[in-house]
């Protein structure tokens, strides 16, 4: 599996799964900046991950 580190559209569909704080908003639209961006941000995927899991879990119930 590869990953393609240019692709930005869960961070689109990640913003609109749930509510964020307007810095996390930010960093999702307007990309990283540094090391903690960068590190906030996988944290972030991480999350939309497992939101992602949760939602096909429940398509197939």
């Amino acid at each position: 599996m590869s990953t393609k580190w240019n692709d930005k559209s869960w961070q689109k569909d990640f913003l609109n799964m749930k509510s964020h704080s307007p810095l996390d908003a930010k960093l999702l639209m307007g990309g990283v900046k540094g090391l903690k961006d960068a590190w906030r941000l996988g944290v972030l995927h991480v999350e939309y991950e497992k939101l992602k899991k949760i939602e096909k879990e429940q398509q197939q119930q």
